[in-house]
């Protein structure tokens, strides 16, 4: 585990999703999406559904982050664990280098996050990357066996939302990073290369780039907002 967990240090790591509807929701898309990370030096890819992890297992070795997730959200994607919610879900993901979950104090429908994370580990032999909201979550998190802390989930539950400002949330990446001795990630809203080195001037581990680079109709709507229009 930690040698998987060592190849990402100190380097960036692309995000690579689509939604139903949206215009790279196709194989070849994602295909070339992952293609095009990877030779921008992508040090790993976070991907979501095992099709997608096998689809970048057969294009690199690098180290690939796995998470299940609903499509579409629910309306109350803020007020429910959604990332890899239970075991079922983590197994069927089982082909990634590393399984993501949901490590916030929300209400849980089936494992405790400490059983979940045990089960990862025992049954699938595989580092748990933890995505949270708070620093509270954090510290339980990795009380609970995490390998791995990102801060994915601020300014997306319920009680964080006033993070979502859109800029990157040092704050709890500061803090994380003095109170537990383990990899921290920075993820969410990351939008510039300035954000990466702050990032790491601050301590962070390694940082997980999504939108910015693989989500075009986001990253046009940024520039097209500029108009007022």
């Amino acid at each position: 585990m930690n040698k998987i967990i060592k190849k990402i240090e100190h380097k960036v790591i692309v995000s690579v999703q689509a939604s139903h509807g949206e215009p790279f929701y196709k194989k070849e898309c994602m295909a070339a999406m992952m293609q095009s990370a990877i030779n921008g030096g992508a040090a790993g890819l976070r991907v979501a559904g095992a099709e997608d992890i096998s689809l970048a297992t057969s294009l690199t070795d690098i180290p690939i982050i796995g998470i299940t997730k609903p499509d579409p959200l629910p309306e109350n994607w803020k007020d429910i664990v959604y990332i890899t919610p239970d075991f079922q879900s983590a197994k069927s993901i089982s082909n990634a280098d590393i399984i993501a979950i949901d490590g916030t104090s929300r209400k849980r429908l089936h494992e405790n996050l400490a059983d979940l994370t045990d089960k990862i580990h025992n049954d699938l032999n595989r580092p748990v990357m933890a995505d949270i909201s708070t620093l509270e979550e954090g510290l339980s998190a990795a009380l609970l066996g995490a390998d791995i802390i990102s801060t994915t989930l601020s300014g997306y539950t319920t009680n964080t939302i006033e993070k979502d400002n859109g800029l990157p949330d040092f704050e709890l990446l500061e803090k994380l990073v003095s109170s537990i001795k383990l990899p921290i990630i920075l993820e969410g809203r990351v939008w510039s290369p300035e954000d990466v080195k702050k990032a790491f001037e601050l301590g962070a581990y390694a940082v997980v780039i999504g939108s910015a680079i693989t989500r075009p109709h986001l990253i046009t709507k940024r520039f097209v907002n500029i108009t007022g229009e």
